[in-house]
């Protein structure tokens, strides 16, 4: 009986270290990431990916690091994989797909980014910030319609 409990109170110990090594390199990316000091802080929620993959915090924030850095291919990988692994919790989905489409405005794919909008506003309709970059990447859809 000693040695399952035992061995219960070890995985949970051991549980909550690899946890916390994951946490601490969140934190140290987002303080960073808050200096814009992005490259560094890629490379810290890379190291808490090391630690558990589907931290959605190390992946949605390394998506955000790299938009920073101009490779939004990269951070659209990340974002996608992020909300995929928050399916139930749908502001943190919202929030994915919301900053997929700013990628996607940025490298000029409207549709693509209109779409991102769509699904971050079928997640968190009252996101007030989506619906008018949902909006702006309709018009700019439009004018770049016009032009050719």
């Amino acid at each position: 009986m000693k040695k399952i409990v035992f061995l219960i109170l070890f995985s949970y110990v051991s549980l909550l270290s690899f946890s916390q090594k994951e946490s601490g390199n969140v934190r140290a990316g987002n303080k960073l990431y808050n200096n814009k000091k992005y490259t560094e802080a890629e490379i810290e929620y890379r190291k808490g990916l090391e630690v558990n993959k589907n931290s959605f915090e190390a992946t949605f924030n390394l998506g955000n690091a790299l938009y920073r850095q101009g490779k939004m291919d990269e951070a659209m990988e990340q974002y996608l994989a992020a909300a995929a692994l928050q399916q139930n919790e749908s502001k943190k989905v919202a929030a994915a797909f919301h900053n997929l489409g700013n990628a996607f405005m940025n490298k000029k794919e409207y549709q693509k980014s209109i779409d991102a909008y769509k699904m971050a506003l079928k997640n968190n309709p009252k996101d007030n910030e989506t619906r008018y970059n949902y909006a702006y990447a309709k018009a700019m859809l439009k004018k770049q319609q016009e032009q050719k």
